[in-house]
């Protein structure tokens, strides 16, 4: 196994982690996934241990199983349970502590309920680009509006302040667009729009980034999921399409669903910055970003990061963006 079943991130390692399950047993697991936390056996084969997954997800009630090839905590049961469109709630007190504290030395123990027509929270849209793209955005914004009712956008340019753009299927001032130098600051910009969201929740995209609309519409209750658990920022994967072709970059987590006072740290390659650590974030498996690049954009880019950024550019990166994807 190459890749996590539970994931995709090729980031399977040696492990020194446990679980304890119901009436005391206690079982080491030799390997892990260094994304989402899933815990393997020697021999773990992928295809078993997701069929095994699937079908302790379609229970109302998840239950570990001690003899799995693979073995879970709270905390990566609640990213494995959004690939199949579901949420936990966790059973206990103990429970609820695991989330906040991961990863935990009990396995997983949780109800489930489909994430589609839970309760949700109100997330808004933002979109970073340059003044000549502009359009293209504001030509593509109309599939958005089956998930949220806010847009912000802003331009790389000469400072302005928002102003009302009509799109079909928006409401009168639903779109905005405003302008501000990105000045070679990523996070900079990022924290410019995430000040522009009327909800409390904002998902960022770039201008050649989009998500399809069945992702948009659970993403009210991923972040209704998220403030249950004190969680305030939520990964998606990104697929990276290189001229079309799938990258082997992936799943590429992208934290750009978040609290809308998150702030992002970093000129390039920003992150949220978060109070409390990795803990309050999670990755959700239920869509993906999707990421339209050229190969001239590819090998070009590193290079522009490197000289705003010294020493983060990720030139490494560029050989296995243009790598197709292989499992």
């Amino acid at each position: 196994m190459r890749r996590c079943f539970v994931c995709a991130a090729d980031m399977l390692g040696p492990s020194d982690r446990h679980l304890t399950f119901g009436g005391g047993r206690r079982r080491a697991f030799p390997r892990a996934c260094g994304s989402c936390g899933v815990l393997l056996a020697d021999g773990a084969d992928a295809g078993i241990c997701r069929a095994h997954l699937d079908r302790l997800l379609a229970a109302p009630v998840f239950l570990a199983d001690p003899e799995a090839p693979y073995g879970l905590d709270l905390y990566t049961l609640r990213s494995a349970a959004t690939g199949a469109g579901l949420g936990l709630r966790p059973l206990d007190a103990d429970g609820r502590a695991e989330l906040l504290n991961p990863h935990g030395t009990r396995a997983a123990r949780a109800s489930l309920h489909p994430l589609q027509g839970a309760p949700g929270r109100p997330v808004s849209l933002g979109v970073i680009c340059r003044a000549d793209e502009g359009g293209t955005v504001l030509a593509g914004l109309s599939a958005h509006a089956a998930w949220t009712d806010d847009v912000a956008i802003l331009l790389d340019g000469a400072a302005s302040p928002p102003r009302a753009v009509p799109v079909p299927g928006f409401a009168e001032g639903a779109v905005r667009v405003a302008g501000r130098p990105l000045g070679g600051d990523f996070a900079g910009q990022r924290n410019a729009l995430q000040n522009l969201a009327r909800h409390g929740w904002m998902l960022q995209l770039d201008a050649d980034e989009t998500i399809a609309p069945e992702t948009g519409r659970l993403l009210p209750a991923l972040a209704s999921l998220a403030e249950e658990g004190e969680v305030v920022c939520v990964g998606l994967a990104r697929e990276n399409r290189v001229d079309g072709v799938l990258s082997d970059v992936y799943p590429d987590v992208q934290y750009r669903l978040n609290r809308s006072d998150v702030r992002y740290a970093g000129r390039v390659h920003e992150r949220p910055h978060l109070q409390g650590g990795w803990p309050r974030s999670v990755i959700a498996l239920h869509g993906a970003i999707t990421h339209r690049l050229s190969r001239a954009h590819v090998l070009a880019r590193s290079r522009r990061y490197e000289a705003l950024d010294p020493g983060r550019g990720r030139p490494e990166e560029e050989e296995a963006l243009l790598r197709p994807y292989r499992d």
